[in-house]
């Protein structure tokens, strides 16, 4: 078999044989296939596609290039969540410790942010002390201790993933269904998920603006987990607007703690509900969703979804006096809110304008290795559909250096569009696959 004639199949439309796709990835994991061979391969796909039995082996094959975490003996379920990006997208840091308090352990592990989208380790980093780094054998006993694990991926599991995600990015060819769903789907099967609530973001702020596409690569991940032997439900979400009000990381953790307390936007409570609920149904904690919406609610009312996220701080080493008194978290130099320049309704809040106006402040990466600022970023004060006044707060930046103010308001006042006719509230979700 020879790396050429696989590359060829693809280019011809052929559809590749499992004995095929398992060669290829394996040689590309272990260097004897080259990163120019591989960057064909990954063109031919995007431009010709998989079928789901294509796509399933290749999120098989590129798994078992490093370590299978077998969680078997740690918990009766192993369950994850997955979100394919988003700004102001903080609800792992809500979900888990819900989902915790309720009964149902889960072991996570979550990515950094790069470009406008913005990463769970990040903002949990900005708790001092926090550890991002744990060990597999870190990871099983506190599985085993707490229930709850939030960490990064280790180098053991799908490593074929990081070399070919790196290469899809300078090479065009992200925005393959097959490829994207195979890097998804391979780290959770790696990770020893055997039931996966997957957040599919839609919109200006995600990496898919089609309900189209999203919908089909939603389907196509569902999919992958059931000939896999696992269960997976997947969530059709917004993300025209950015999720809550806060964005960037110090800001987004002090939102979430809100949240555990009870309080937070009505947008993004009602998200974490609703994964939540899903994660418990999937869980097999509960049998249908009034009964998780139940122990959802109760769990944030009594606070112990709250202790459990404090348990979780400890666990890793953060300092928890950084979120029993959040106005400890570090905080910009300056601190401006800047008026609405007219009155209207909110016809657009763009997502994407607002997060790369995050990362030009500081709270993101342009590039992997990127140094980010904890403490910059932005507070939203209106959601799409409201009313807002003029001279009414439209939004407020926190930044470091004086210089970014005048760049940083005219990119935010750019990303609203205002209707002297009422507006239409933005949905939480369009569509469940199941």
């Amino acid at each position: 078999m020879r790396a050429v004639d696989i590359i060829i199949h693809k280019r011809d439309k052929q559809v590749l044989t499992k004995e095929e796709i398992e060669y290829f990835i394996k040689g590309y994991a272990d260097g004897s296939i080259t990163d120019y061979q591989a960057a064909a391969w990954a063109m031919a796909v995007l431009i010709n596609g998989m079928n789901l039995r294509e796509t399933t082996d290749l999120t098989v094959a590129i798994a078992e290039t490093g370590e299978l975490l077998d969680l078997s003996n740690v918990v009766s379920i192993a369950v994850d969540k997955h979100s394919t990006g988003g700004v102001g997208d903080k609800t792992t840091l809500v979900v888990q410790p819900i989902v915790a308090a309720c009964g149902l352990p889960v072991g996570k592990m979550s990515g950094r942010g790069l470009g406008f989208s913005g990463g769970t380790l990040d903002k949990m980093e900005s708790i001092p002390g926090y550890r991002c780094d744990l060990t597999t054998e870190e990871f099983m006993k506190q599985l085993k201790d707490i229930g709850m694990v939030l960490t990064g991926q280790t180098a053991d599991l799908a490593p074929a993933d990081g070399k070919l995600y790196a290469l899809r990015d300078v090479t065009g060819t992200v925005d393959s269904i097959p490829l994207i769903a195979s890097s998804i789907m391979s780290k959770k099967i790696a990770g020893g998920a055997n039931a996966i609530v997957l957040d599919v973001k839609i919109g200006k702020g995600a990496f898919m603006d089609d309900i189209k596409e999203g919908k089909r690569l939603a389907e196509t991940m569902v999919a992958i987990a059931k000939r896999a032997d696992r269960k997976a439900i997947a969530l059709i979400s917004d993300m025209n607007q950015p999720l809550g009000y806060a964005v960037g990381n110090a800001l987004e953790l002090r939102e979430a703690i809100d949240t555990l307390h009870g309080g937070g936007p009505d947008d993004f409570r009602g998200h974490c509900v609703e994964v939540a609920k899903q994660l418990l149904i999937i869980g097999n904690i509960c049998r249908h969703e009034r009964e998780a919406e139940k122990m959802v609610l109760q769990v944030l009312e009594d606070g112990s979804a709250w202790e459990r996220f404090r348990q979780l701080v400890i666990a890793q080493g953060g300092d928890v006096s950084f979120i029993d008194e959040p106005n400890k978290l570090p905080s910009a130099k300056l601190i401006e809110t800047i008026a609405s320049p007219k009155s209207g309704y909110l016809k657009e809040i763009n997502a994407r304008m607002i997060g790369e106006t995050a990362v030009f402040l500081g709270a993101g990466r342009g590039k992997k290795g990127d140094q980010i600022d904890y403490a910059v970023g932005i507070v939203m004060h209106n959601k799409v559909g409201d009313y807002v006044t003029k001279g009414a707060p439209l939004f407020t930046m926190h930044v470091d250096h004086e210089t970014q103010l005048y760049e940083a308001s005219q990119n935010l006042l750019a990303a609203h569009q205002w209707s002297s006719t009422p507006v239409k509230k933005l949905p939480l979700f369009y569509d469940i696959i199941k």
